[in-house]
């Protein structure tokens, strides 16, 4: 077993405060698990209740004090899981949580489709919200060193994270569990959570999306391709985000009549899913799309990092109509740091217009000499 860098956050939060707990997270990722590992080490009477039963749906989208003390009653703590999918969801929560403030709450989501709307409003103030990850790479380096951390980044690249993937030796069976994925919950549950009806739209923004990783997306390109509306294509990519099947980096500017800053990057969550929705598994050697992969790759692992560290940063590329262009920024109390990325040992200088733009930020190239730096900077 990997233990998840939320272990200890999450026991923290239990023991500490009474505020109800969520957890996100895409299916598969462990949410779970994890919540099973941290209710084993307590003490008190727990319930675990599966939100697809309607027995415990029915009570928990009631409204009703009486019915949701019959059903909490004599309970220390109680876990929801895959809560999305319990209608008004959130006032019930808000209910539990102001007439039982000795109970314990945990809620996990496998969308913020649905959950976050639901509860933002009645539960404000009232939440302690994580997000899960597939597994990190600062995971990983508990129980591997920086060698054997090295020696499985291909995999990493090419397979993903998720668990299951990483506890399969057998490449032909991560790529059918990676398929089996993709199918069953990338167009699925996606579809219907959200009620699309143009399921063969749906795949094949996904699949444009795939190839286009690392690069700025346009999407009035991405509208004539499908033949989509415009707002229909800004609604889909604003449900993947939400969805954590994707996420999007902006252009960073001061200077907008230097600056490039009106299309977005696109980015996957995990290298596993976008291989499989282009069905290419094949090994970084035969591939032309590497660095994209690398690139990816990275800013997810320095997202993960930094989340489970409860680190707030401003994320965004940069690029200048003349060509100049930086990988990465990250802007963190007011301190702009530019990081270029390259797969190879080479070492890149840093872009004339960033440094006289902007004088007192900071630039480093990323590879695979220091990547482990980057992504394990308490290592």
């Amino acid at each position: 077993m990997i233990k998840r860098a939320l272990y200890d956050i999450l026991a923290d939060r239990i023991k500490t405060s009474n505020q109800v707990i969520l957890l996100y997270g895409p299916r598969q990722v462990g949410k779970t698990t994890l919540v099973r590992e941290l209710l084993a080490t307590m003490a008190g009477r727990k319930l675990e209740i599966n939100a697809d039963l309607m027995q415990y749906t029915q009570v928990l989208s009631s409204r009703d004090l009486a019915k949701l003390r019959g059903l909490t009653d004599g309970y220390d703590l109680i876990f929801i899981d895959e809560a999305q999918r319990i209608p008004e969801i959130g006032i019930n929560l808000k209910i539990l949580h102001d007439h039982f403030p000795q109970l314990k709450i945990i809620v996990t989501g496998s969308s913020s489709l649905d959950l976050a709307s639901k509860v933002r409003e009645p539960l404000t103030g009232r939440t302690w919200s994580h997000h899960l990850y597939p597994i990190s790479v600062s995971e990983l380096s508990a129980t591997r060193n920086r060698f054997e951390l090295d020696l499985l980044l291909e995999e990493l690249l090419l397979f993903g994270s998720y668990p299951v993937v990483l506890n399969t030796a057998n490449y032909a069976e991560k790529r059918e569990y990676l398929l089996e994925l993709t199918s069953a919950y990338l167009y699925k549950d996606l579809l219907e959570l959200s009620s699309i009806k143009n399921a063969p739209k749906m795949r094949d923004l996904l699949r444009l999306l795939a190839y286009q990783i690392a690069s700025e997306v346009s999407l009035n390109e991405l509208s004539n391709a499908l033949n989509l509306h415009r707002d229909a294509i800004v609604n889909y990519i604003d449900l993947l985000e939400k969805a954590f099947v994707i996420f999007r980096l902006s252009g960073y500017s001061r200077n907008l009549r230097k600056e490039i800053s009106r299309h977005d990057k696109i980015f996957f969550w995990d290298m596993g899913v976008r291989n499989a929705l282009i069905e290419n598994f094949s090994s970084l050697a035969s591939r032309d799309d590497g660095g994209k992969l690398w690139e990816n790759f990275l800013i997810v692992e320095r997202i993960k990092t930094q989340s489970y560290r409860l680190e707030r940063s401003n994320r965004y590329f940069w690029r200048t109509y003349t060509g100049a262009e930086l990988d990465y920024v990250e802007e963190r109390d007011g301190v702009l740091s530019g990081f270029e990325f390259k797969f190879s040992q080479k070492n890149a200088k840093p872009p004339r217009t960033w440094l006289d733009t902007y004088p007192n930020s900071t630039f480093q190239t990323i590879n695979r000499d220091n990547y482990l730096d980057f992504l394990l900077p308490l290592a």
